[in-house]
């Protein structure tokens, strides 16, 4: 069997990489067949859509409105200075739920940034107590 067109084991066959800016064939081919297209194409998709074309529509409305990913949320939530503090923060967050103010999802986030939160907290007091007990040490 021939080796002969094959790159040796770890040896790559292009080692400068891809350059920058390049672009996939695939995408370089759709963009041509669609060059000067782009007007029409969006015209008829907004007709398909306004006839009642379920697919056009929600394709044009997802142009038009993105899907929302993030949203700034408010509500009183007391302060974490210890991790004593952390039952009182996680029952606000449950009230907002239970309230319909904030969604399951958006609580789970919110959890998330308490939960490093309290570790930083945490780090703080073990780093503290272990400053004290070497200083007795000496």
């Amino acid at each position: 069997m021939s080796t002969r067109g094959k790159f040796q084991p770890g040896q790559s066959g292009n080692p400068a990489g891809k350059a920058k800016g390049t672009r996939n064939a695939t995408t370089r081919a759709i963009e041509a067949l669609l060059d000067g297209e782009a007007e029409v194409l969006t015209r008829t998709a907004i007709e398909l859509a306004q006839g009642g074309d379920t697919v056009a529509l929600r394709m044009c409305l997802d142009r038009l409105v993105p899907p929302r990913k993030d949203r700034p949320i408010t509500f009183a939530l007391p302060p974490i200075t210890t991790t004593d503090d952390l039952p009182l923060a996680t029952g606000a967050i449950v009230a907002v739920v239970a309230a319909g103010e904030l969604t399951p999802s958006e609580a789970a986030e919110i959890s998330k940034t308490l939960d490093v939160h309290v570790r930083a907290i945490e780090a703080t007091e073990l780093h503290r107590r272990m400053a004290a007990l070497e200083a007795r040490g000496t």
